[in-house]
């Protein structure tokens, strides 16, 4: 028994699991992790490539991949194996545990937990991860309980030579920030790379808000470096924390970049946001930033060279602020200060390079053939000024598919062409040639669009989401649709080009008598926007444009009024 406990010890795991709570005040920092080895273990016990605290999987599957394969199966009947393997104690322990996830019943996991332990249970990563995911889940600096149990979960993985995966470390990291302790919670993310696995956006969150709630700005600045280095891009909460912080210690460039990266990331802001940079723009520090005399010629380079609205050449301009919410003018001029708005140019080899990767991912998930055979068919019969998404048209407003809405549309848009050019419809083979398609008008209508070469339908089985969309985009023309594209398959392009070319491209429709009526893109970029004279305006997400409009920060040096020709 000595000798087994030796040799746990000398585990490269040992001390990174044996930071318990009692073990917190000896921490010495990322040093204590230069040891650590990942090590090989069973196979029974690698960790899958996904993972989710809620999601119960197929039993039987994954009692295959936790038994491994066995030389006697084949002569044991399918069945009784089948039996065997969902009735395993890994694999009930896995599905109680998920159950308990589901409820965030922590107290029944860890009565789970105990109760395996004694039953020598063995436990895989997935296990482990769903306790220390509740433990964190839980956890706060008045939770002792939860914070205890964690840690103490999270010291058994390594002395089980459980190798540890992302959900692992984020739930360790959680647990650190709980402790209010962010250097560990960093330090078990930059641990991770040893492991070979990739952080991603909530492995930074307890040590980058942890920071930043300490008012640690170089620790912050910090955590969001290694976060750029490893290709991880924050979002709105990340940056909007980054950005208050460096507005409450006073740092003007910070506070810039800052702003920048919002704009390029976030576009339309949240009223939280908004607030934020409300409360910078009315602070002392930026009455005080900016440049008095700049050098003109360098901000009109910056703003050609950023493709219009933003110049990049920092605080513009001395003096107090004047901060109001505002609306802008169908032609993008402010109400408040008289601005007008720009529209920021796309490069044409960015949409080109979106068109290939709507084209590569489409392919990927819908019968190659079919759509080959429909991009050789654009090839021939395009291009097009627009592009109708022909299903979500004929739905709006309507209880039954409406061929006589979509006619209207049709016909609006054609009128509108420049090339005379019908507009190319987009629909599925089953509203094409079933159900009202088989009415005579519609029969007829639906000959007239497919002879001018303006129809297609997708076929049995497709999304045709991904037709029409690479249909716009490779044909540079409108999009004629509500859909607000945010759904799983429009997250896979995961690039921040679609929502500026959304903006750009989209038509939207309202219902109106007769038909829709069309809502063309807007002649300016709805983004935050910086103009030549240092002002700046922030779209929210208040308002659509549509029913009510949308809601604005204007922020502008308040002009000095000339004293002398007051009392003249």
């Amino acid at each position: 028994m000595t000798h087994r406990m030796a040799l746990i010890k000398t585990s490269p795991l040992f001390h990174l699991f044996c930071k318990t709570p009692s073990a917190l005040s000896s921490y010495t920092g990322p040093n204590c992790f230069k040891s650590l080895k990942p090590i090989m273990i069973h196979p029974k016990f690698q960790p899958q490539n996904t993972f989710s605290m809620t999601k119960t999987t197929n039993l039987c599957t994954t009692s295959a991949i936790l038994q491994g394969p066995s030389s006697s199966s084949s002569a044991v009947p399918h069945k009784s194996r089948k039996k065997a393997r969902s009735e395993s104690p890994e694999i009930l322990l896995r599905f109680k545990l998920d159950q308990c996830s589901k409820r965030g019943d922590l107290g029944e996991a860890l009565r789970i937990y105990d109760e395996a332990r004694a039953d020598n249970v063995p436990l895989s990563v997935h296990h482990y991860n769903v306790l220390l995911y509740l433990c964190s889940a839980r956890s706060n600096s008045s939770d002792d309980i939860s914070l205890e149990k964690g840690f103490q979960i999270f010291k058994q993985m390594g002395l089980d030579n459980v190798v540890p995966n992302e959900a692992t470390f984020t739930s360790a990291a959680r647990l650190a920030a709980a402790k209010e302790d962010p250097e560990m919670a960093f330090d078990l993310v930059k641990k991770m790379e040893s492991y070979g696995i990739v952080p991603k956006l909530r492995s930074y969150g307890p040590a980058l808000f942890g920071f930043c709630k300490k008012s640690m700005a170089d620790k912050a600045f910090e955590v969001d470096a290694h976060m750029v280095e490893n290709g991880v891009l924050a979002e709105e909460e990340e940056l909007l924390t980054l950005l208050r912080l460096s507005s409450e210690e006073n740092l003007v460039e910070k506070t810039y970049e800052f702003m920048h990266r919002m704009r390029s990331t976030v576009r339309q802001v949240s009223e939280e946001t908004a607030g934020a940079m409300e409360d910078w723009f009315k602070s002392e520090t930026a009455a005080d930033a900016g440049l008095k005399n700049w050098d003109v010629e360098k901000v009109k380079e910056g703003m050609v060279k950023g493709g219009g609205g933003w110049h990049g050449q920092g605080w513009l301009g001395k003096g107090k602020w004047s901060v109001v919410r505002t609306e802008m003018q169908e032609n993008g001029v402010c109400h408040s200060c008289g601005e007008k708005l720009v529209c920021i140019d796309i490069d044409p080899k960015e949409t080109e390079n979106f068109a290939n990767s709507v084209a590569k991912l489409a392919c990927e998930r819908e019968v190659r053939a079919d759509f080959v055979k429909f991009q050789e068919w654009l090839a021939k019969h395009g291009p097009f000024d627009a592009v109708i998404d022909g299903a979500n048209l004929g739905l709006i407003n309507q209880k039954h598919f409406s061929f006589q809405q979509l006619k209207h549309v049709v016909n609006q848009l054609h009128q509108m062409s420049k090339s005379n050019r019908l507009p190319l419809v987009i629909l599925h083979r089953s509203r094409v040639f079933g159900g009202p398609a088989q009415y005579p008008n519609n029969k007829k209508l639906l000959e007239s669009w497919r002879n001018a070469g303006a129809l297609y339908a997708t076929p049995p089985g497709s999304n045709d989401d991904w037709y029409w969309l690479y249909a716009a985009v490779s044909c540079k023309c409108l999009l004629v649709t509500n859909d607000e594209m945010r759904d799983h398959l429009f997250q896979l392009l995961g690039t921040s080009f679609f929502p500026r070319w959304k903006e750009k491209h989209q038509v939207r429709l309202t219902p109106a008598r007769p038909g829709l009526t069309l809502h063309m893109p807007p002649p300016y970029s709805i983004v935050i926007q910086e103009s030549e004279n240092g002002s700046w305006h922030i779209p929210t997400v208040a308002g659509d444009d549509l029913e009510t409009p949308r809601k604005w920060v204007c922020a502008t040096r308040t002009k000095k009024k000339n004293l002398h020709s007051i009392f003249s």
